[in-house]
């Protein structure tokens, strides 16, 4: 039937159908697809760290299982992990800040003695003599120096104050996905179909036992360097050689390039203290560094995560590009769980193709 014609003549189409209405609905996707973007560009921080503390929810959650074997109630087997956890930061804490205040303590003490030094020697005396030295100096200093020293203690107190809150809030993320990860499993699984359930959650459940390994295993290798680098800086005589070894321990939970730092760091202050010391530590560390790469690394992980050599060094060498030593840390079992689906999902329907 034929709409009646008015005196203006025949409607046209409706709006529904119509281009401005296509074009301005598609004008709010598009705004709303760069308010999310920038939604999430802004909340990155806040996602990695939820990520983060699932990641170590996930990799404790087998000394969970292990303690709930043993006939104890998850509630007391999440209590006794999670203070593991909590006394290796208070144990590691008071190895490092120690030492740490004693040395700007000395330091401190010290510099009046350095300047006097300097007042007293001849040649400088003389360039004062000449060139009024002390003088620019002090006013360099003084309209310089101390202005910007000050900003830089205020700042450094803001950055410290943060890494404590970010410190305790992945405390408490971890200790919720650790008491609350079968929920979430639980939930998640329920957004699958039901016939695919079964077979989603005993892929779900070796990616978490992966992942689980994978934290089991870097601790055990980094609890290794720790332990050798201790033996060794406590024969050569080292100062503060406790702290020394778990800064060995902690950075050598990074990936490729953890196990690096560490021995340039411990081998720096051993240098302070003496050559020879410092030669010792660096011929240790690049022997240890051999026997880590090719013997210890990679007999434990082959047992904890199976990926391939190769796979692994290149998922680190993309998660550090992308999010840092966050990223290398959670790329290799990442990698694990790519390498899970296209065995057990892709190359089957390329098969049966």
């Amino acid at each position: 039937m034929s709409e009646p014609e008015s005196d203006y003549g025949l409607p046209g189409k409706p709006f529904t159908r119509g281009p401005f209405l296509v074009g301005l609905i598609g004008g709010l996707g598009v705004l709303t697809a760069i308010g999310i973007a920038q939604l999430l560009t802004k909340s990155v921080s806040v996602i990695i760290l939820i990520v983060v503390a699932l990641f170590l929810a996930a990799g404790l959650n087998p000394a969970v299982e292990a303690l709930q074997r043993r006939r104890l109630a998850r509630r007391w087997a999440i209590t006794i992990v999670f203070s593991g956890v909590i006394v290796f930061f208070v144990l590691f804490g008071l190895a490092i800040v120690p030492p740490v205040s004693q040395e700007m303590s000395d330091f401190v003490q010290a510099v009046p003695g350095y300047f006097e030094q300097l007042k007293n020697n001849p040649t400088l005396r003389q360039m004062d003599a000449d060139y009024q030295i002390v003088a620019k100096v002090g006013d360099f200093v003084t309209q310089n120096v101390v202005p910007s020293l000050a900003g830089g203690l205020v700042g450094a107190g803001l950055v410290v104050l943060d890494g404590v809150f970010t410190g305790l809030t992945l405390l408490v993320l971890m200790l919720y996905f650790l008491g609350s990860l079968h929920t979430i499993k639980t939930y998640v699984l329920k957004l699958v179909p039901a016939s695919r359930r079964p077979r989603i959650e005993a892929m779900a459940d070796e990616v978490l036992a992966g992942i689980g390994g994978y934290v089991a295993g870097n601790v055990l290798i980094s609890v290794i360097a720790g332990v050798l680098s201790w033996a060794f800086l406590s024969i050569l005589g080292a100062k503060y050689a406790l702290a020394l070894a778990l800064v060995v321990a902690l950075t050598d939970l990074i990936p490729l390039v953890g196990a690096t730092i560490g021995a340039v760091l411990v081998s720096a202050v051993a240098f302070l203290q003496s050559v020879p010391m410092g030669i010792a530590c660096v011929i240790f560390f690049v022997i240890y560094q051999q026997v880590e790469n090719y013997l210890i690394y990679p007999r434990v992980m082959k047992r904890s995560v199976d990926v391939a050599p190769a796979v692994t060094v290149i998922a680190a060498l993309f998660g550090g590009a992308l999010l840092g030593i966050v990223g290398a840390l959670l790329a290799i079992p990442v990698a694990a769980a790519i390498a899970l689906i296209i065995r057990e999902v892709v190359l089957p329907r390329q098969e049966a193709a």
